[in-house]
């Protein structure tokens, strides 16, 4: 079947355009490989009309039921490959299985660099975080303990000194910091620990700090990762002959979020922006409605 549009990627951006495009009444495609950033995110607390916060997981299931409501179609699919074909683009997906549509919107996201403790996962968005104008103000006041790795780290660190003047930085991965960042950290009196994390503390979502590698435990009230090396999901764009920045977000048009390549669309945190939900959320609609008047141009 040949798709007005296929949207690859289910999360905040995707899902916002798909419901635009489906009221629109084209013919719609997500194909959503369910382990974006949303999908770990327990709690957002800066969207206008949850100020008690929502999580990215009760969005995604929002999102996905209204946008099904106005006909728009879903698959649990990991695209691997995406090519134009006559008419458009077809992708192919992991399952060997292929879809064509005669636009793409690339809403692919990043995935963060996230060390291997699990006791993590059920934290995030709650006490502990990854995105300082996100969640910064959760940790007002409170004692904070970053777990990163070098001048990443350090610079979260610094970051966050706004909020709270109680900061610990594990340098985890014992990277080497900047000279420049571990005297301005001196200065703010952030505890700096270049040692192994050998188990975070956490009772369900609660962190209450971390053991290190040598046994000695540090309490804290609030987490902060920041590892550096997130991974940009924008190999796709990359495969169309998009534009992308040295550090892989895609280029798009400020006013359409057309790409360098006609008719392929980015929107979220795979585009260059600020990486925040409620911009995937604009840019997500926006792009649809460029989206909308150039399948509007084809039919006249």
């Amino acid at each position: 079947m040949n798709y007005d549009c296929l949207i690859v990627g289910g999360g905040i951006a995707g899902l916002q355009a798909a419901i635009q495009l489906g009221r629109y009444k084209h013919k719609m495609l997500v194909l959503d490989s369910n382990d974006g950033r949303s999908v770990i995110c327990q709690n957002y607390h800066n969207i206008l009309g949850y100020p008690d916060g929502v999580s990215g997981p009760e969005l995604r299931v929002l999102g996905k039921k209204h946008a099904e409501s106005l006909g728009v179609e879903f698959v649990h699919e990991k695209v691997e490959q995406a090519e134009k074909a006559e008419g458009g683009f077809v992708v192919s997906a992991e399952s060997g299985n292929k879809y064509s549509g005669k636009r793409i919107l690339l809403a692919t996201g990043v995935m963060d660099r996230m060390p291997p403790f699990p006791e993590l996962m059920p934290c995030l968005g709650i006490s502990v975080y990854v995105c300082p104008d996100c969640d910064g103000y959760e940790v007002k006041d409170k004692r904070t303990i970053v777990l990163g790795s070098g001048n990443a780290g350090a610079n979260m660190a610094l970051t966050l000194s706004y909020w709270t003047n109680d900061l610990v930085f594990i340098n985890h991965e014992k990277k080497p910091a900047d000279t420049e960042l571990l005297e301005k950290m001196r200065e703010k009196n952030i505890e700096y620990v270049e040692e192994t994390i050998d188990k975070v503390l956490a009772h369900d979502d609660k962190f209450n700090g971390i053991t290190l590698e040598s046994g000695r435990e540090i309490v804290g009230d609030r987490g902060f990762i920041a590892f550096g090396g997130n991974e940009i999901k924008s190999g796709l764009a990359k495969q169309l002959g998009a534009e992308r920045l040295e550090n892989k977000h895609i280029l798009t048009d400020p006013r359409s979020k057309m790409t360098s390549v006609q008719n392929v669309w980015a929107a979220g945190d795979v585009a260059a922006h600020s990486e925040q939900v409620t911009i995937a959320m604009g840019e997500g609609a926006q792009a649809a409605i460029w989206i909308h008047k150039s399948l509007l141009q084809d039919k006249n």
